[in-house]
């Protein structure tokens, strides 16, 4: 028990920290102020939550990784973050691919999570967990991409797509889905491949 509260706490220390620093000077106050409330929220229902719904090391682990990676994007913008500049050049890509990466992110990364609240703490059956863990992924990404949209229209409609990060493609929203869908489908083939050379539950 003092095992996991310690790594529990290094996480949040971890993310309040980098939080921290990530809000000072950020490219677009507006756009952080507006990408911070999600995350925020999350972090404030796990922490109230960890002791009636408590998850695994590796569930916690995993969403820290991925709100780390979002604060990046949400300090810098995701079509100015500098990793996915450098990305661009080295590679010889026509756009930043820092955003598609993350939405890549938020399948491979939250998927398993999911799958763990659906399997333990709903009792459904693997199958059902993996197909709701893969759905979930898959509608709130949807949902995001319609939410983003009205934001940029109430809020700044004037940016236009600099505000949404799509960075001239028309079919960016879809595209963002889509490797959120492929991040899901590669984390389930890992449970799955390691359920079944463990014999059982993963």
């Amino acid at each position: 028990m003092f095992q996991h509260k310690s790594f529990l706490k290094a996480l949040l220390v971890w993310y309040a920290l980098f939080w921290t620093g990530m809000s000072f000077a950020p490219m677009d106050a507006q756009n952080w102020v507006l990408s911070s409330v999600l995350p925020t929220l999350l972090v404030a229902v796990l922490v109230a939550t960890h002791r009636t719904f408590p998850l695994s090391h590796g569930s916690y682990a995993l969403i820290t990784l991925f709100l780390t990676l979002h604060l990046i994007g949400a300090h810098y913008t995701y079509a100015q973050t500098p990793l996915g500049h450098l990305l661009e050049h080295t590679l010889a890509l026509s756009r930043n691919p820092f955003d598609r990466i993350v939405h890549f992110c938020f399948g491979l990364l939250l998927t398993y999570p999911l799958f763990e609240v659906f399997l333990r703490l709903a009792n459904t059956g693997f199958g059902l967990a993996s197909y709701l863990s893969f759905m979930t992924p898959l509608g709130l990404s949807g949902l995001w991409e319609v939410v983003e949209s009205w934001v940029a229209r109430i809020v700044s409609p004037q940016l236009g797509d600099a505000y949404l990060g799509s960075q001239g493609d028309i079919w960016d929203a879809q595209k963002d889905m889509a490797a959120a869908v492929i991040g899901s489908l590669l984390c389930l083939l890992v449970v799955a491949a390691a359920r079944s050379r463990r014999g059982g539950p993963v």
